[in-house]
């Protein structure tokens, strides 16, 4: 049997998940969470096989931080991204931090349950479309030189630009009202480059920003 733990903020579709999923080839749901911490904690107690894993959970720990730590805890536990975000940067951030699977809420049934069953024998699962993009993703920086271009190519373009308003000393608010998006989307390609570029303090981003060439001093 695969053991299987459903991590939703919303009560109805963890209920509809597991109806559907308990006793259907060979899966048992032993546990529903409603955030991050949560999941965790249910995770060390029950040891599932799988996490089935929703990003966007505003009452709690969201999913990222959530896989990211159940990862580091539970490195043989697969995680399953559940999630309405057919985004590239989730996408590539999710597989970054350790996550198996990456799946669309839309997805047909059959899809999810084919999904549980591969990350659960060892396998990676990404919904078709996002396959072809990562292929597409990964041909773009062979080309621009593979493994060598280092961590700053792995950056979004968004994420590269908002690098250099940090870097020259912006706030968020200020990054915000600049590109004409919310603190929020600031805080959130923030966190999302310092952990791609593997820093964790703002002299850090600066020397590095020397560095690349992104800020000089008058």
């Amino acid at each position: 049997m695969i053991k299987l733990l459903i991590c939703d903020d919303h009560a109805v579709v963890r209920s509809g998940l597991a109806m559907l999923l308990h006793g259907k080839n060979d899966i048992e749901v032993v546990g529903e969470a409603s955030e991050g911490d949560e999941a965790i904690e249910m995770s060390q107690q029950l040891l599932p096989d799988v996490v089935l894993m929703d990003l966007s959970m505003p009452h709690g720990k969201d999913g990222m931080t959530a896989t990211t730590e159940l990862k580091k805890l539970l490195p043989n536990t697969a995680v399953l991204i559940l999630t309405m975000h057919d985004d590239d940067e989730y996408l590539f951030r999710a597989i970054h931090i350790g996550a198996s699977g990456y799946i669309l809420k839309n997805a047909p049934h059959d899809e999810l349950l084919s999904a549980i069953q591969s990350v659960a024998a060892g396998n990676a699962y990404l919904y078709p479309t996002a396959t072809k993009r990562l292929m597409s993703e990964y041909l773009v920086r062979m080309k621009q030189g593979g493994e060598e271009s280092g961590p700053y190519e792995t950056l979004s373009e968004r994420e590269k630009e908002i690098l250099g308003w940090i870097a020259k000393g912006y706030s968020n608010k200020e990054i915000a009202e600049n590109l004409i998006i919310s603190v929020k989307t600031v805080e959130t390609h923030k966190s999302h480059l310092m952990d791609k570029l593997g820093l964790r303090t703002r002299p850090e981003l600066i020397k590095f920003a020397l560095k690349k060439g992104l800020l000089t001093y008058e």
